[in-house]
């Protein structure tokens, strides 16, 4: 249950520093920017995963909050596509 909040408080953060560096007219609020940042950590995660995959037994990736804010970038970009 922990680390779910946690995925929830991390995730509400990347989404946030990803709405400031790329910033635009979006009308989010606080749970799309939270989901924006946790679907962000998920595809940060999967790239940061592939270019530096962590060791066996650890369970936090060094670079792995900017990895979630570039991959919240990454989403902002594809639904301003979309739009």
């Amino acid at each position: 249950m922990l680390n779910f909040i946690w995925y929830i408080i991390v995730g509400f953060f990347a989404g946030l520093i990803a709405r400031a560096v790329l910033p635009g007219g979006d009308q989010m609020g606080f749970l799309a920017t939270t989901a924006v940042g946790i679907v962000g950590s998920v595809i940060g995660g999967y790239i940061g995963g592939r270019t530096q995959p962590s060791g066996p037994g650890t369970t936090f990736q060094k670079a792995g909050f900017i990895w979630s804010i570039v991959g919240a970038v990454v989403l902002l970009i594809i639904i301003r596509l979309l739009r």
